[in-house]
């Protein structure tokens, strides 16, 4: 199958047995060209099954455009899923960012490879592991300042695409999306290139090999092609169930969330034993002013409704002694009900996100930004509160 040259795509052929073949694309996610060429070649060669390298998740936006409008904000901030949306809406953001400027959809290429398949009525499947496993191991596996830093390096890349470089645009063309977009944050923490890309090319590997029918085609980026040959040839690598398995919290981690609000207790009771009754007040005072005040400026920064505002100051010191809840979400909850989102809200997400203004302006989105804000701000007045309330004990 010949390509033309200008396109950003690879074409290679895997036999698998005697009878069955795939025929591996690698595309660049930003190229006309290797949305074209995609279709071009499974029209051409019409195979049993395409494989795609979207999850369930991804597959059925592309398929249900309204999808926004069935999401129920406040059950998301219940469910402790707002930060996972929050980051994934920045990822989509930064996608879409650039392939506006390239003038083409988001994920042409997979959406020309679905709609190609059903027209002959080849099987589709979607062989990549859920965007939500992948984000949640991520995050599993970074600590509290790395996941503040990859906060705020995705809040920069809503600047404007003008401001990306033509060397970044070649590489974005031969790199996994979400490995360009989190660079800086692998090399700090390396252990995430191998959940986003080795991972990942153990699992699509593994779809494509079991995927019915004789005759396959397979569309993946081009920095996924490598590792899936690699794995389909070693036959070797994770299971999908073990690559589908949230790793358990650290223990160090599941300690501490209990051990920190113990030792603040005890902070209080030795204040009131070794100091007496005003430094023990005093005390008391310093973490209700640190974590109310933080978390307060937290959801004054996400432009927050007045009532959310107080929520969070009300709500910060208590919370942060509580490890079963946050204070974000509460107030993102208190900001759910005070301004309730409308119907326009859930439809303009997709155009919202493509600007900063847009992010503060669009009520569902500024409620994720509530519970993001609220509870950094409360995290920060929780390490300004016990050094204040240490030296005044000592």
């Amino acid at each position: 199958m010949e390509k033309p040259e200008s396109c950003n795509a690879n074409f290679s052929e895997i036999v698998l047995s005697e009878n069955k073949t795939v025929k591996l694309i690698g595309t660049a996610h930003v190229s006309k060209e290797s949305a074209v060429y995609v279709k071009k070649v499974i029209l051409e060669e019409k195979p049993d099954t395409v494989c795609v390298e979207l999850c369930n998740t991804r597959l059925d936006s592309l398929r249900n455009q309204d999808r926004w409008r069935n999401m129920d904000i406040i059950k998301i901030i219940k469910e402790k899923k707002a930060i996972l949306l929050f980051v994934n809406l920045m990822l989509a953001s930064f996608q879409k960012k650039i392939a506006k400027k390239f003038d083409i959809q988001p994920g042409q290429e997979m959406i020309n490879a679905v709609n190609s398949a059903e027209k002959i009525g080849a099987v589709i499947v979607p062989a990549d592991r859920d965007i939500q496993i992948t984000l949640k191991r991520v995050w599993r596996g970074m600590g509290f300042f790395k996941k503040i830093k990859l906060i705020f390096q995705l809040l920069l890349s809503l600047g404007p695409s003008e401001d990306i470089t033509e060397q970044e645009i070649e590489k974005m063309k031969q790199e996994d999306i979400l490995k360009s977009i989190l660079t800086d944050v692998k090399k700090s923490h390396p252990e995430i290139e191998k959940i986003l890309i080795d991972e990942r090319d153990m699992f699509l590997a593994q779809k494509i090999q079991n995927a019915p029918g004789q005759r396959i085609i397979a569309v993946a980026g081009a920095g996924h092609v490598p590792g899936i040959k690699r794995y389909i040839a070693e036959n070797n690598g994770k299971s999908i169930e073990e690559l589908n398995t949230l790793p358990p919290p650290g223990k160090f981690g599941a300690i501490f969330k209990w051990l920190l609000p113990a030792g603040i207790f005890l902070l209080f009771i030795l204040g009131f034993v070794m100091g007496g009754k005003d430094t023990g007040t005093d005390m008391i005072w310093f973490w209700i002013a640190a974590n109310g005040i933080f978390a307060g400026l937290g959801a004054i920064i996400a432009l927050a409704h007045p009532y959310t505002i107080i929520s969070a100051i009300l709500a910060a010191p208590l919370t942060s002694l509580n490890p079963m809840i946050a204070a974000g979400w509460v107030s993102g909850i208190v900001e759910a009900f005070a301004r309730k989102p409308k119907v326009r809200d859930f439809e303009a997400i997709s155009e919202d996100i493509l600007t900063i203004k847009g992010f503060w302006k669009n009520s569902v989105i500024r409620i994720l930004l509530v519970v993001v804000f609220t509870n950094i701000g409360s995290a920060i007045g929780t390490m300004t509160a016990l050094p204040l309330m240490l030296k005044i004990l000592n």
